[in-house]
């Protein structure tokens, strides 16, 4: 196990949601770019985005919230060549990052600030920073489209009694915007036999191809990847989607100057970065 990245920067920088390894070529070249319109700013910007718990400052004693509060590890003492999310979003370096509206929705937005959204429209399921799951099983049909009023359509017939792999508890995409469109139609989560934590959506669809689990709820731009870089997603079927809302927001340390985190969010929105593929 190697030591941490060697950078200059007293920021932190990470783009950990779609960053599949066919993929970090392509990422880190976004950064690149990015970072250099931040330096043109004035911004520190790190050379290089982190991917491991040993790329992230360390913080003796923990990271702590405004009052104090232990809110996070520190992550010298974490696993070195994972990455712990949570810990990295609650970094009180964190320059710039993505994350997800469940765990802001689950206590994250009180440590950060929002300085954009993901662009979704150039994929199937999204619109501007909206974006939707689709809903995918073992192929034994042709691929419902993306309803083009963004409307759920979930298919009670394809989920009931079926085994659901999900990634994680807090995943909008993966489980809570699946249970909140499963409520609209008076159901729950208790319509599946079974609910398998897969780990990451990549995981759930393997996960069904293998024959572990029935059905994911997979967001519009994982599910483009997948159809792209993951074999076995060739293998199953698109039969549902969930409704359209709010895609991956772009994030920074409330610890961050004001004024640095405004310039971060007008150097974005003149980037109108996307990271598409």
């Amino acid at each position: 196990m190697g030591g941490g990245i060697s950078d200059t920067s007293g920021f932190v920088a990470a783009l950990p949601m779609y960053d599949w390894p066919e993929c970090q070529a392509v990422v880190d070249q976004q950064w690149s770019d990015f970072r250099d319109r931040l330096r043109a700013t004035g911004i520190d910007a790190p050379a290089r985005l982190v991917r491991r718990n040993a790329d992230i400052p360390a913080v003796p004693g923990g990271i702590r919230d405004s009052e104090g509060n232990i809110i996070a590890p520190d992550p010298a003492t974490l696993p070195p060549d994972e990455l712990d999310l949570h810990t990295l979003w609650r970094h009180p370096s964190l320059l710039f990052s993505q994350t997800c509206w469940g765990p802001m929705e689950l206590g994250l937005a009180g440590h950060v600030e929002v300085v954009g959204q993901q662009d979704y429209s150039s994929i199937e399921g999204g619109s501007a920073e909206l974006y939707s799951s689709a809903v995918v099983a073992r192929r034994i049909t042709d691929d419902i489209p993306s309803p083009l009023d963004g409307a759920p359509n979930l298919p009670l017939e394809h989920l009931r009694g079926k085994r659901l792999a999900y990634n994680s508890t807090d995943s909008m995409s993966g489980l809570l915007g699946l249970e909140r469109d499963l409520t609209s139609l008076n159901e729950d989560l208790d319509i599946f036999s079974e609910r398998l934590q897969s780990g990451g959506h990549r995981n759930s669809i393997i996960a069904i191809a293998e024959g572990r689990a029935d059905v994911a709820a997979v967001d519009c731009f994982t599910w483009h990847l997948a159809k792209r870089f993951e074999p076995t997603a060739g293998e199953l079927a698109v039969v549902g989607w969930t409704a359209r809302r709010r895609g991956l927001p772009f994030i920074a340390s409330k610890h961050i100057s004001p004024q640095v985190i405004k310039s971060v969010a007008l150097e974005l929105k003149k980037l109108s970065l996307a990271f598409g593929f």
